[in-house]
């Protein structure tokens, strides 16, 4: 199970920072056309912290909750 987690939340970060250099499309201030412009990776890296550490203390839990009993 551990390592179904652990490849659960590597796929997930790869996944979230290749959301993150994902282009959008703006305007062009002198041809009115669209150009690229990075996604800010921050809040992908920040989340994807946030998913890993929530996965862990589920786990954590679980493991606390069966030696309990």
């Amino acid at each position: 199970m551990k390592k179904l987690v652990s490849l659960f939340s590597l796929s997930a970060l790869v996944f979230l920072l290749s959301l993150a250099i994902t282009p959008v499309q703006g305007k062009d201030k002198d041809k009115g056309g669209p150009t690229d412009a990075p996604i800010d990776g921050g809040a992908s890296l920040l989340l994807a912290g946030g998913a890993a550490y929530a996965l862990r203390r589920i786990n954590k839990a679980r493991l606390n909750k069966k030696a309990q009993l």
